[in-house]
């Protein structure tokens, strides 16, 4: 599995953590920004690792900031994105079963380490259901210009 990666200063430190995990897990990435905890613009990152899981090069796309707010709003501009910011595991899980989210959103003030790689996990590895869910999202990708 291909995993584009982005954040602002607040939150690459979990990003390295991220990474981390990614490489224990086998899956390919690439860290499209930033890359140090110097002040910088989080939609320069949503942006790019969205472009990245829209084009298809990547399979999903993780975004980290401070909040999880900003990033992901910045990602969802992304025509083909649905960027869930999530706070938990079980939220990880349904937004990939019900919600076919292509990227994964979180806040690093607000998420340790643990909860963090316990939510990639499950976003990694949790199937969309299909079904009647499957007419939700086209709905949703019709919203879009």
């Amino acid at each position: 599995m291909k995993i584009a990666l982005g954040s602002d200063h607040g939150g690459y430190a979990l990003k390295c953590d991220i990474i981390q995990l990614l490489e224990k897990l086998g899956h390919e990435y690439k860290d499209f920004g930033c890359y140090s905890t110097e002040s910088c613009d989080y939609p320069d990152f949503g942006e790019a690792a969205a472009r990245a899981v829209a084009s298809g090069e990547y399979d999903y796309g993780i975004v980290i900031c401070t909040t999880g707010i900003g990033i992901s709003i910045a990602a969802n501009k992304v025509k083909g994105i649905r960027c869930a910011h999530c706070a938990d595991s079980l939220e990880a899980e349904m937004t990939r079963r019900h919600n076919d989210a292509n990227m994964l959103a979180i806040g690093a003030g607000f998420t340790g380490k643990n909860l963090a790689e316990r939510m990639v996990e499950v976003f990694l590895s949790t199937d969309f259901e299909g079904g009647r869910h499957a007419r939700r999202v086209n709905k949703l990708n019709a919203i879009q210009p």
